[in-house]
């Protein structure tokens, strides 16, 4: 309960810090659209609060994204009784590549998987006047960044997972058609489309991670002699 009492903070420090920026990351996040409107033209809303929503909902996107590490941070030490004191060093490998991966999900929805999303649904809809809300439009990217940030941290869940015992490389290899399944189901929760090119563009990646993560399992996977060795000199 503490540690998520402080992760609830940290995260209502950093939506509260990107609340005065909201503006300009929802301009920021708007790019990709306006390449397709017509010069001058914007984002359209219905109801009178839907400017505030959406910027809390950018705000708290953001805020997630800045606040990682000390989410991180607070999973780790949830978790660090329950290690040997070597794997326990690890908090900073652990927080700092959580965090690059996390944003390294993030820049890759929002540079290369919406664009090419968008463009594809505007070109399907070209017989048709395009009157996009921006409670929709901000809604569906969020969504997709924050849905693909989550899941560049597949190649790290897999990696501490095999550290702690969790589970094996081989175990991982074994089921490796499972996975591709689920991964592709999820994708398909997420693609905003039904055409098997958005959706590879979701999954194909993500199976990549996955393979990452079998390789980083497979790197850390605990000797048994020296796992033993190291519970008798703390005991």
């Amino acid at each position: 309960r503490q540690r998520l009492i402080r992760i609830v903070i940290a995260l209502g420090i950093a939506v509260a810090v990107c609340l005065n920026w909201a503006p300009e990351i929802c301009r920021f996040l708007a790019r990709p659209i306006y390449r397709y409107l017509p010069s001058g033209s914007k984002l359209a809303f219905l109801g009178v609060t839907d400017p505030f929503m959406i910027y809390f909902k950018t705000a708290l996107i953001a805020g997630t994204f800045i606040a990682c590490p000390a989410i991180l941070w607070q999973l780790w030490r949830f978790v660090a009784p329950g290690l040997y004191q070597r794997e326990r060093r690890w908090i900073g490998p652990f927080v700092f590549l959580g965090w690059l991966f996390f944003l390294g999900g993030g820049a890759f929805a929002y540079y290369v998987a919406f664009p090419f999303t968008v463009a594809f649904l505007l070109d399907l809809g070209g017989d048709f006047q395009a009157v996009i809300t921006a409670d929709r439009y901000y809604g569906f990217l969020l969504t997709i960044v924050l849905g693909l940030g989550v899941m560049f941290e597949l190649p790290l869940g897999l990696t501490l997972a095999a550290r702690v015992r969790l589970v094996t490389w081989r175990g991982l290899m074994r089921n490796f058609r499972w996975a591709v399944l689920v991964i592709f189901i999820v994708a398909a929760v997420i693609t905003p489309t039904t055409d098997i090119v958005n959706l590879c563009l979701f999954a194909v990646p993500t199976v990549g991670l996955y393979l990452l993560g079998v390789l980083g399992a497979a790197l850390v996977a605990p000797k048994p002699a020296a796992a033993t060795a190291e519970l008798e000199s703390q005991a």
